[in-house]
């Protein structure tokens, strides 16, 4: 079972490093938005374990459901390592330094604002992942995943996994940067949860 969950976690990483790459590749950032969304809708459909799709339902407890997200969240940054560190040396130097400054202006921001940011992404993701599982309609499960993701990246909200993927291409491994990454984790973790209390407490 560990196996398996953390395997399925690499492949997460790996199809977000990928999504990732393809983001800075491309100058409109509302294409960039777009295409990044090819990662989520790979995961969901093929039930690989993100942690950000995941954290949301860890209340009511289940017993193992913490330690399996751990693993997911490890898996998950084992597998974006690959792809940004493959990437990087791999990509035309333009974008690794686009990764590089895309990093610094993240972690420029005061720690509040990026906390803030995070706990708005998990709300997101939180959204994109509850209505593929609840909705029947195929289109509009897809319209939903694709516009949630779209509208995380354009304004800005901070994903943890996403992050690290600039940050392995970027190179830029700081004691801040990994606090910052921490607080990303967070926060993604605290507005799925909060966003999935809501939803039960209004049922």
């Amino acid at each position: 079972m560990v196996k398996e969950t953390f395997l399925k976690a690499v492949l997460s990483g790996i199809v977000l490093g990928i999504s990732g790459a393809v983001y800075l590749s491309v100058e409109s950032q509302p294409l960039g938005a777009l295409l990044f969304s090819f990662g989520l809708l790979l995961i969901v459909s093929k039930g690989y374990y993100l942690y950000t799709g995941k954290v949301g339902y860890l209340f009511p407890y289940q017993r193992g459901y913490g330690f399996m997200l751990f693993i997911s969240l490890m898996g998950n940054l084992v597998g974006s390592g690959l792809i940004g560190l493959l990437f990087r040396f791999s990509a035309p130097d333009e974008i690794v330094q686009k990764s590089y400054l895309l990093s610094i202006s993240k972690l420029d921001q005061m720690w509040y604002h990026t906390f803030i940011l995070a706990i708005l992404c998990g709300m997101m993701v939180y959204i994109a992942v509850q209505s593929y599982k609840a909705l029947e309609l195929s289109a509009l499960r897809l319209i939903i995943v694709i516009m949630c993701v779209v509208i995380f990246i354009l304004a800005g909200f901070e994903h943890s996994i996403a992050n690290s993927v600039y940050l392995f291409v970027g190179n830029v491994w700081t004691i801040k940067s990994i606090f910052y990454l921490s607080l990303w984790i967070i926060g993604n973790g605290i507005g799925s949860i909060v966003l999935r209390w809501i939803e039960n407490q209004a049922k």
